[in-house]
C-alpha cells in the first residue's frame, strides 16, 4: 500500500507512534523516517527494518526541524506521508493547573505540529501530491475534565487540518490533510490507570474493550495511502464507538 511513499513519522519510539513505523515498513514503504527525542529507544527499529531511520528530533525547535527536512529533502526530493504523531499530556483540573504545564503541552501538541507541516507542506505542493495525517483524539471533539490544556491542542489540529485541506489543494496539487481521534487505547500512557477507570471507559464503550495501538496504525496507513485518495479535510474517529 505504501510502495515508493517515503514516510516521516513523529513521536515514533514507542505506543502508537511505533506501532504505525512497524505498520508502514511491512507494507514495503519506500523510507520510513522515525521522529522522538528518546533515540536510543528507536535503535532496535533501525535493526529490525533496513528501510527505517531513527532521528531524534525535537518538533518544538523549528531550525532543527528545518535543518532535519532539508536534508531528507536533498535525498529523496519529496516526503510522501506525514505522520504528526508527537504529543504529550500535562493533566490537571484548571485551577491547579500551571502555565508551565499548558505552555509545554500547546508547545508540543500544536506549535510542533506546525512546525513540521510547515516544513513539509511545500515539498508535497512541488511534488503535486502528499498526505498529511495528525493525531487528534476524542478529547479534542467532546473535551474531558482535567484535560483543558490537551483537549485544546487535539481541537486546535482539527481546525489547522480542515485549513490546510483548502491551502494544500490549491493548483491542482492532490496533497490531503486528515486527522485520526482514537479513543480509550492501550499504550504506555495508560498502563498505570487504576482498574477502576479502565473499567469504567470500557463500560462505557460499545465494543466493551479498549482499542490498541494497531487499531490506529490501520487506520492511519488507510489515509497515508492511494486507497483514501478522495478524503482530505476529514477526523476519522477510532474508539469503538466511545462518542457518537
Amino acid at each position: 500500500m505504501l510502495t515508493d511513499k517515503v514516510c516521516l513519522v513523529t513521536g515514533g519510539a514507542q505506543g502508537i507512534g511505533r506501532c504505525i513505523v512497524e505498520t508502514f515498513a511491512n507494507q514495503n514503504a519506500k523510507h520510513i523516517f522515525v521522529c522522538d527525542m528518546n533515540l536510543g529507544a528507536m535503535a532496535d527499529l533501525e535493526q529490525q527494518f533496513p528501510n527505517v531511520t531513527a532521528l531524534e528530533l525535537n518538533v518544538c525547535d523549528r531550525k532543527h526541524v528545518s535543518e532535519t527536512i532539508t536534508k531528507i529533502a536533498e535525498k529523496y526530493g519529496t516526503i510522501d506521508v506525514l505522520v504528526n504523531n508527537a504529543g504529550i499530556t500535562r493533566d490537571n483540573l484548571i485551577e491547579n493547573m500551571t502555565e508551565n504545564d499548558w505552555d509545554l503541552v500547546i508547545d508540543v501538541n500544536l506549535k510542533g505540529v506546525f512546525n513540521m507541516t510547515q516544513a513539509i507542506a511545500p515539498l508535497m505542493m512541488a511534488a503535486g501530491s502528499g498526505s498529511i495525517i495528525t493525531m487528534s483524539s476524542v478529547v479534542g471533539t467532546d473535551g474531558n475534565i482535567g484535560q483543558t490544556n490537551y483537549a485544546a491542542t487535539k481541537a486546535g489540529v482539527i481546525a489547522m487540518t480542515k485549513s490546510w485541506s483548502k491551502e494544500f489543494s490549491r493548483k491542482g496539487a492532490k496533497v490531503r490533510a486528515n486527522c485520526v481521534a482514537p479513543g480509550f487505547i492501550e499504550t504506555p500512557m495508560t498502563v498505570d490507570l487504576p482498574e477502576k477507570v479502565i473499567d469504567h471507559m470500557v463500560t462505557k464503550t460499545p465494543l466493551k474493550r479498549m482499542g490498541v495501538a494497531k487499531d490506529i496504525a490501520n487506520g492511519v496507513l488507510f489515509l497515508a495511502s492511494d486507497n483514501s485518495s478522495f478524503i482530505t479535510g476529514q477526523t476519522l474517529k477510532i474508539d469503538g464507538g466511545l462518542v457518537i
